[in-house]
Order: C-alpha cells, then structure tokens, then sequence
C-alpha cells in the first residue's frame, strides 16, 4: 500500500522569527490543522503512522490535514528558556498560526471565510485549546487528546502578560460577558479525551472542563479507561473515531484544492 503523497512547503516568519515547515495531507475535504507533540516536526504526525491510519478519510475526499513545526513546544521544552521567553515564543506562535497559516490553510481550499478543526496531543493539545479559544473565528471544533494544559509548571514562579493571554485557563473566567469572541466560543465544541493509564493525566480535562463550563462553551470530557497510554498508539486509536464523525456528510461551500 503506498502512501498518503504530502504537499511540502515552508516560509520564514518575522513573527517567530525562523523558517516553519509545514505539510499537508489529503486533497479535499475538511480542513484540519494538527499540532505535533512538545518537540515535534511537522512530519511528525506521519513517522508515528498517523496519517496511515487517517488514510481513509484522506482517500475518501472528507479529510485535509495540515501541521507545522512545533515552534513553541520547543521553547517549552528548553531549559535555556526562562518562563517570560517561553511565554513569549507562544505568543508569537499563536500569531503566526493566526495570521499566517490560516490563511495559508484558507488559500489553499480556495474559501476565505472556510472555518478549520484543530487537533492536537499533549502539549498539541494545550495548542489546540488555545487555539480554538483566542480564535473562534477561525477555528469550529477542537479534538485535545492527552493535554497539558497548566502550563504553569514551566514558568518557574514567573508571570506575564505572554502568558496570560495564551492560557486558557487564565483568561477565560475574565473574558467579558458581551464579548465577541465568548459569544463565538459558545457556539463551538471542544473535546477533552484522555487514558487513565501510564503518564496520562485525567484530572487535567476536568479542570479545563470545568473553566469553559463556568463560561458556557460546549464542551465534552471522553476518560478511555486504564488501559490506554500517553502514547501514540492511544492517538492512532481516537483521533480517527473524532474524525470519521467529524467529517460525516460535510461538502465544502466552495471546491477545496
């Protein structure tokens, strides 16, 4: 069996300040942008068979996934970093992805307005939290399988305005009551799926479910059981199953490239 042919391309963002790479999968069908784990490329997701077992929903026309390279999972993971930097690379990642590869996303399906699903496990989960909440207008559902989302841990005592504004869990409970993006948050959906075996941490679905509940945004906590890892053969198992329903019945209100 061949495989799912990528499209490569890459460009140098001031706002990151280094050259991203990104791919993408599949020729039609609803977009998706994948976040990788902490350290990961954006070819990530196909050396750990993702996109293999994704393969039918690529082939059947109902799937278009797009990654970048992990840019601010790096910075988090550099213990050269201090927390004001690390907050700060993860700002500017949520601008690069806002204002560049969304669009890019966007150019490419030929739809300007077309709305993107985002995914993404451990700290590729935090992401696609982030993601959805500072960009309702951009992104509809959200699938964070895994997550990581205090990220407290790796700010050593410290505090920003970087930070704040990229935590979910911190800027949420402020946002005020008539704002857009709350009113538009509150018409999306965001999945927190999670193992209860090795290295997971289920206790971390709840409390972001309990910081969009206070706010009224739909959301779902999905426990797998004991059985099921922080690993990637959870993530080839469950991403699947979001996306096989997911994508059921969608068309384009425009052809996709």
């Amino acid at each position: 069996m061949s495989e799912v042919a990528r499209i490569e391309t890459s460009w140098y963002s001031e706002r990151v300040g280094t050259k991203v790479e990104v791919r993408r999968w599949g020729h039609y069908g609803r977009p998706l942008l994948l976040f990788p784990t902490a350290g990961g490329d954006a070819e990530e997701c196909e050396r750990f068979l993702m996109i293999k077992v994704l393969r039918p929903l690529l082939e059947a026309g109902r799937l278009k996934v797009y990654t970048c390279d992990s840019i601010s999972g790096r910075a988090w993971m550099d213990r050269d970093l201090s927390g004001l930097q690390r907050a700060r690379v993860q700002n500017r990642f949520d601008s690069f992805i806002a204002n560049e590869l969304v669009p890019a996303i966007r150019n490419d399906c030929q739809n300007p307005n077309l709305m993107v699903g985002v995914a993404g496990s451990s700290i590729g989960a935090f992401n696609a939290l982030a993601a959805i909440c500072r960009h309702p207008d951009l992104f509809d559902t959200a699938f964070c399988l895994s997550g990581t989302y205090d990220m407290g841990r790796w700010m050593g005592g410290q505090h920003s305005f970087d930070y704040h504004v990229s935590s979910p869990l911190h800027f949420l409970p402020g946002l005020p009551e008539d704002s857009e993006q709350l009113a538009l948050l509150r018409q999306r959906l965001i999945v927190l799926g999670s193992g209860e075996g090795r290295w997971e941490a289920p206790w971390e679905c709840w409390t972001v479910a309990r910081t969009l509940g206070a706010r009224g945004i739909p959301n779902r906590v999905d426990l797998w059981g004991k059985e099921w890892d922080h690993d990637w053969v959870t993530w080839r198992h469950f991403l699947p199953q979001y996306l096989d329903q997911w994508t059921e019945g969608w068309a384009p209100q425009t052809p996709a490239g």
